[in-house]
């Protein structure tokens, strides 16, 4: 019964939480990246996102990075499962469009 009363009865799921998190209007406009780069240690995953010049017939690409965010394993793993899954929504969404009785075509793929 004391468990009950300190903390959750067994098989009972938490209570929903809600975040209320505040951000700048410079934060919340975001940047743009093109490139990112994934790394890892035993301990934290890092991903870094830049801007780079893919115009460039250059041996060496010129970019800025414009992010640069660690994160602990179990995060990167709730990331991989929710970018999958909002991936998988994306490509249903965009093979409706395509689908003839839409009237939607495609938009153009660059070359």
């Amino acid at each position: 019964m004391a468990s009950a009363i300190l903390g959750r009865m067994e098989g009972t799921p938490p209570p929903e939480r809600h975040y209320n998190i505040h951000t700048s209007p410079e934060v919340m406009a975001g940047v743009y990246a093109n490139f990112a780069n994934v790394s890892h240690s035993d301990y934290e995953f890092t991903i870094t996102f830049a801007r780079v010049d893919h115009e460039v017939e250059e041996e060496e690409v010129p970019g800025v990075v414009v992010s640069r965010v660690n994160l602990s394993p179990r995060l990167i793993q709730e990331l991989a499962d929710a970018l999958n899954e909002n991936i998988a929504r994306w490509q249903v969404r965009e093979g409706i469009r395509e689908l003839p009785e839409t009237g939607e075509s495609p938009p153009e793929q660059p070359a």
